[in-house]
Protein backbone atom coordinates (compact mmCIF):
# COMPACT_ATOMS: atom_id res chain seq x y z
CA UNK A 1 0.00 0.00 0.00
CA UNK A 2 1.09 3.45 -0.92
CA UNK A 3 1.47 5.94 1.83
CA UNK A 4 -0.52 8.66 1.34
CA UNK A 5 1.00 12.33 2.39
CA UNK A 6 1.09 12.80 6.20
CA UNK A 7 0.28 9.70 7.21
CA UNK A 8 1.83 5.93 8.05
CA UNK A 9 -0.28 3.49 7.38
CA UNK A 10 -0.81 0.62 9.96
CA UNK A 11 -0.63 -3.04 8.82
CA UNK A 12 -0.12 -6.38 10.83
CA UNK A 13 0.27 -9.36 9.16
CA UNK A 14 1.27 -11.23 11.91
CA UNK A 15 -1.55 -14.22 13.44
CA UNK A 16 -3.65 -12.70 15.99
CA UNK A 17 -2.88 -13.83 19.44
CA UNK A 18 -5.29 -15.66 21.82
CA UNK A 19 -4.39 -13.07 24.05
CA UNK A 20 -6.02 -10.52 22.17
CA UNK A 21 -9.34 -12.37 21.32
CA UNK A 22 -10.69 -10.79 24.64
CA UNK A 23 -14.36 -11.06 25.32
CA UNK A 24 -14.85 -7.34 24.02
CA UNK A 25 -13.28 -7.76 20.78
CA UNK A 26 -15.04 -10.70 19.43
CA UNK A 27 -18.23 -8.98 20.62
CA UNK A 28 -17.16 -6.12 18.29
CA UNK A 29 -16.15 -8.24 15.27
CA UNK A 30 -18.81 -10.72 15.32
CA UNK A 31 -21.17 -7.60 14.80
CA UNK A 32 -19.44 -6.58 11.82
CA UNK A 33 -19.73 -10.37 10.54
CA UNK A 34 -23.04 -10.06 11.09
CA UNK A 35 -24.04 -7.07 9.53
CA UNK A 36 -21.60 -7.94 6.44
CA UNK A 37 -23.57 -11.48 6.26
CA UNK A 38 -27.12 -9.19 6.00
CA UNK A 39 -25.40 -7.30 3.34
CA UNK A 40 -23.06 -9.06 1.52
CA UNK A 41 -22.69 -6.70 -1.84
CA UNK A 42 -22.60 -3.63 0.52
CA UNK A 43 -19.23 -4.85 2.33
CA UNK A 44 -16.89 -5.31 -0.93
CA UNK A 45 -14.78 -2.50 -0.07
CA UNK A 46 -12.09 -1.60 3.16
CA UNK A 47 -10.48 1.13 5.11
CA UNK A 48 -7.04 1.58 6.38
CA UNK A 49 -5.91 2.71 9.81
CA UNK A 50 -3.61 5.34 9.26
CA UNK A 51 -1.30 7.80 11.25
CA UNK A 52 -2.42 11.60 10.97
CA UNK A 53 0.48 14.18 12.09
CA UNK A 54 -0.90 16.44 14.84
CA UNK A 55 -0.57 20.50 14.82
CA UNK A 56 1.90 19.00 17.81
CA UNK A 57 5.24 18.15 17.62
CA UNK A 58 6.08 14.67 17.93
CA UNK A 59 2.82 13.23 17.94
CA UNK A 60 0.64 11.39 15.54
CA UNK A 61 -3.05 10.57 15.67
CA UNK A 62 -4.93 7.09 14.66
CA UNK A 63 -7.65 7.56 12.62
CA UNK A 64 -9.22 4.92 10.52
CA UNK A 65 -10.57 5.81 7.00
CA UNK A 66 -12.77 4.64 4.45
CA UNK A 67 -13.64 6.76 1.51
CA UNK A 68 -16.66 6.25 -0.32
CA UNK A 69 -16.88 6.49 -4.02
CA UNK A 70 -18.17 10.18 -5.28
CA UNK A 71 -18.79 10.95 -1.45
CA UNK A 72 -21.48 13.55 -0.65
CA UNK A 73 -19.74 14.17 2.92
CA UNK A 74 -17.83 12.82 5.12
CA UNK A 75 -18.19 11.87 9.15
CA UNK A 76 -15.32 12.60 11.45
CA UNK A 77 -16.87 10.24 14.02
CA UNK A 78 -15.65 10.28 17.80
CA UNK A 79 -16.68 7.27 19.84
CA UNK A 80 -16.63 7.41 23.29
CA UNK A 81 -15.25 5.75 27.01
CA UNK A 82 -11.58 6.16 26.85
CA UNK A 83 -11.70 6.92 22.70
CA UNK A 84 -9.92 4.75 20.18
CA UNK A 85 -11.44 2.41 17.62
CA UNK A 86 -10.16 -0.85 18.25
CA UNK A 87 -8.19 -3.49 16.23
CA UNK A 88 -8.88 -3.79 12.50
CA UNK A 89 -9.75 -6.56 10.89
CA UNK A 90 -10.89 -7.50 7.56
CA UNK A 91 -10.50 -3.83 6.51
CA UNK A 92 -12.69 -2.53 9.40
CA UNK A 93 -11.89 -1.61 13.38
CA UNK A 94 -13.64 -3.97 15.30
CA UNK A 95 -14.61 -2.31 18.61
CA UNK A 96 -18.36 -2.69 19.62
CA UNK A 97 -18.76 1.39 19.90
CA UNK A 98 -22.13 2.31 17.92
CA UNK A 99 -19.92 4.15 16.01
CA UNK A 100 -17.75 1.77 14.75
CA UNK A 101 -19.69 -1.92 14.30
CA UNK A 102 -22.08 0.73 12.03
CA UNK A 103 -19.10 2.19 10.06
CA UNK A 104 -20.06 -0.04 6.88
CA UNK A 105 -23.28 0.98 7.05
CA UNK A 106 -21.94 4.65 7.31
CA UNK A 107 -20.06 4.30 3.77
CA UNK A 108 -22.83 2.76 2.12
CA UNK A 109 -24.65 5.74 2.69
CA UNK A 110 -22.40 7.40 0.67
CA UNK A 111 -20.06 9.43 3.50
CA UNK A 112 -16.53 9.17 3.81
CA UNK A 113 -15.60 7.02 7.65
CA UNK A 114 -13.18 8.59 9.68
CA UNK A 115 -12.80 7.11 12.96
CA UNK A 116 -10.93 9.21 15.34
CA UNK A 117 -8.24 7.45 17.63
CA UNK A 118 -6.25 8.49 20.42
CA UNK A 119 -3.37 10.00 19.94
CA UNK A 120 0.45 8.93 20.82
CA UNK A 121 1.06 10.75 23.89
CA UNK A 122 -2.29 9.79 25.52
CA UNK A 123 -3.31 6.61 26.74
CA UNK A 124 -6.59 7.56 27.19
CA UNK A 125 -9.26 10.70 25.92
CA UNK A 126 -10.86 11.53 29.84
CA UNK A 127 -13.51 14.32 29.72
CA UNK A 128 -11.02 16.84 30.68
CA UNK A 129 -8.39 16.00 27.49
CA UNK A 130 -11.83 15.99 25.66
CA UNK A 131 -12.32 19.99 25.77
CA UNK A 132 -7.82 20.41 26.12
CA UNK A 133 -6.52 23.10 23.86
CA UNK A 134 -4.46 19.47 22.89
CA UNK A 135 -7.36 17.44 21.54
CA UNK A 136 -8.38 20.51 19.55
CA UNK A 137 -5.49 20.88 17.48
CA UNK A 138 -5.44 17.16 16.87
CA UNK A 139 -8.64 17.13 15.61
CA UNK A 140 -7.69 20.28 13.43
CA UNK A 141 -5.08 18.33 12.15
CA UNK A 142 -7.20 15.17 11.23
CA UNK A 143 -9.47 17.34 9.39
CA UNK A 144 -6.60 19.13 7.48
CA UNK A 145 -5.39 15.62 6.71
CA UNK A 146 -8.99 14.74 5.88
CA UNK A 147 -8.97 17.96 3.27
CA UNK A 148 -6.20 16.18 1.42
CA UNK A 149 -8.46 13.34 0.97
CA UNK A 150 -11.74 14.71 -0.65
CA UNK A 151 -13.28 17.82 -0.72
CA UNK A 152 -16.65 16.84 0.49
CA UNK A 153 -18.31 19.18 3.74
CA UNK A 154 -17.67 17.18 6.88
CA UNK A 155 -19.55 16.55 9.72
CA UNK A 156 -18.49 16.00 13.23
CA UNK A 157 -20.11 12.75 14.87
CA UNK A 158 -19.79 11.88 18.14
CA UNK A 159 -21.74 9.18 20.78
CA UNK A 160 -21.43 9.09 24.87
CA UNK A 161 -18.26 10.70 25.76
CA UNK A 162 -17.31 11.40 21.82
CA UNK A 163 -20.39 13.93 22.23
CA UNK A 164 -17.90 16.17 24.66
CA UNK A 165 -15.43 16.57 21.88
CA UNK A 166 -17.64 16.65 19.09
CA UNK A 167 -19.18 20.28 21.05
CA UNK A 168 -15.82 21.23 21.47
CA UNK A 169 -14.49 21.65 18.32
CA UNK A 170 -18.16 22.83 16.93
CA UNK A 171 -17.65 25.57 19.60
CA UNK A 172 -13.39 26.54 18.88
CA UNK A 173 -12.88 25.39 15.43
CA UNK A 174 -13.38 27.63 12.75
CA UNK A 175 -12.84 25.14 9.82
CA UNK A 176 -14.71 26.34 6.70
CA UNK A 177 -15.46 22.31 5.95
CA UNK A 178 -16.85 21.69 8.64
CA UNK A 179 -20.41 21.41 7.61
CA UNK A 180 -22.22 20.94 11.21
CA UNK A 181 -22.33 18.26 13.87
CA UNK A 182 -24.31 15.32 15.33
CA UNK A 183 -24.17 14.13 19.13
CA UNK A 184 -25.82 10.88 19.36
CA UNK A 185 -26.21 9.90 23.42
CA UNK A 186 -25.08 12.65 24.78
CA UNK A 187 -23.45 13.36 28.13
CA UNK A 188 -25.92 15.84 29.56
CA UNK A 189 -25.09 15.49 33.22
CA UNK A 190 -23.44 18.45 34.82
CA UNK A 191 -21.29 16.31 37.15
CA UNK A 192 -19.11 15.68 33.53
CA UNK A 193 -16.47 17.86 32.86
CA UNK A 194 -17.15 18.96 29.26
CA UNK A 195 -20.59 17.89 29.64
CA UNK A 196 -23.00 19.30 26.44
CA UNK A 197 -24.59 21.98 28.08
CA UNK A 198 -21.95 23.39 30.02
CA UNK A 199 -19.98 24.43 27.09
CA UNK A 200 -21.22 27.60 24.66
CA UNK A 201 -23.65 26.00 22.36
CA UNK A 202 -24.14 29.46 22.12
CA UNK A 203 -20.62 29.93 19.63
CA UNK A 204 -22.30 27.16 17.26
CA UNK A 205 -23.26 28.51 14.01
CA UNK A 206 -23.71 25.35 12.12
CA UNK A 207 -26.76 22.84 12.00
CA UNK A 208 -26.93 20.13 14.97
CA UNK A 209 -28.76 17.08 15.62
CA UNK A 210 -29.47 15.59 18.41
CA UNK A 211 -29.84 12.12 18.32
CA UNK A 212 -30.95 9.88 21.40
CA UNK A 213 -32.78 6.99 22.61
CA UNK A 214 -36.04 7.13 24.93
CA UNK A 215 -35.18 3.93 26.86
CA UNK A 216 -31.57 5.33 27.54
CA UNK A 217 -31.01 5.21 31.34
CA UNK A 218 -27.45 5.83 31.59
CA UNK A 219 -27.58 8.15 34.36
CA UNK A 220 -25.22 10.77 32.39
CA UNK A 221 -27.20 10.96 29.28
CA UNK A 222 -31.22 10.48 31.24
CA UNK A 223 -33.37 11.63 28.32
CA UNK A 224 -35.18 14.38 30.14
CA UNK A 225 -32.43 16.08 30.45
CA UNK A 226 -31.42 16.44 26.39
CA UNK A 227 -33.72 19.09 25.05
CA UNK A 228 -32.08 21.45 27.31
CA UNK A 229 -29.10 21.36 24.51
CA UNK A 230 -31.48 22.89 21.91
CA UNK A 231 -32.37 25.33 24.46
CA UNK A 232 -28.52 26.22 24.48
CA UNK A 233 -27.94 26.35 20.52
CA UNK A 234 -29.31 29.79 20.14
CA UNK A 235 -26.96 30.59 17.21
CA UNK A 236 -27.13 27.67 15.22
CA UNK A 237 -29.32 28.08 12.28
CA UNK A 238 -31.03 24.64 11.92
CA UNK A 239 -31.03 22.21 15.19
CA UNK A 240 -33.17 18.85 15.30
CA UNK A 241 -34.02 16.60 18.37
CA UNK A 242 -35.19 13.07 17.47
CA UNK A 243 -35.31 11.14 20.33
CA UNK A 244 -35.88 7.55 19.18
CA UNK A 245 -37.24 4.10 20.28
CA UNK A 246 -36.97 1.00 18.66
CA UNK A 247 -33.55 -1.96 18.61
CA UNK A 248 -33.59 -5.07 20.66
CA UNK A 249 -31.60 -7.09 23.59
CA UNK A 250 -29.56 -4.82 25.26
CA UNK A 251 -27.57 -6.17 27.81
CA UNK A 252 -24.82 -5.37 29.91
CA UNK A 253 -24.24 -1.84 31.54
CA UNK A 254 -27.04 0.83 30.65
CA UNK A 255 -23.64 3.16 29.35
CA UNK A 256 -22.01 0.77 27.71
CA UNK A 257 -22.96 0.11 24.06
CA UNK A 258 -24.71 -2.87 23.84
CA UNK A 259 -28.02 -1.35 25.49
CA UNK A 260 -30.01 1.59 24.36
CA UNK A 261 -27.11 3.39 25.05
CA UNK A 262 -25.63 2.39 22.22
CA UNK A 263 -28.62 1.93 19.38
CA UNK A 264 -28.30 -1.91 20.07
CA UNK A 265 -30.39 -3.49 17.37
CA UNK A 266 -31.24 -0.40 15.31
CA UNK A 267 -27.93 0.52 14.11
CA UNK A 268 -29.49 0.53 10.47
CA UNK A 269 -32.68 2.63 11.10
CA UNK A 270 -30.09 4.83 13.57
CA UNK A 271 -27.86 5.44 10.50
CA UNK A 272 -30.27 5.79 8.24
CA UNK A 273 -32.18 8.62 10.13
CA UNK A 274 -28.73 10.51 10.38
CA UNK A 275 -27.28 10.55 7.05
CA UNK A 276 -31.15 11.47 5.85
CA UNK A 277 -31.15 14.36 7.78
CA UNK A 278 -27.43 15.33 6.87
CA UNK A 279 -28.05 15.08 3.29
CA UNK A 280 -31.01 17.75 3.77
CA UNK A 281 -30.59 19.04 7.34
CA UNK A 282 -33.64 20.50 8.43
CA UNK A 283 -35.90 21.84 11.98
Amino acid sequence: MTPRAGTVPLTCKAPMSRAALTPRFLIGWLAITLLAAIFPARFASAGERVQVDSLRPGVRINVFWHPAEQAHATVLMFTGGDGGFGKVQNGWPASENFLVRSAPLWAQEGLNVALFGRPSDMAQLSPEARVSDAHLQDIQATINWIKTQSSAPIWLVGTSMGTISTTAALVKLDDPQIAGGVLTSSIVSFKTIGAVPKQALDHIKRPVLVYHHQNDTCQLCQPHEVPGILAGLKNAPIKKLMMVSGGSNPSGPVCQALHWHGFIGMEPQAVADISGWIRKPVN
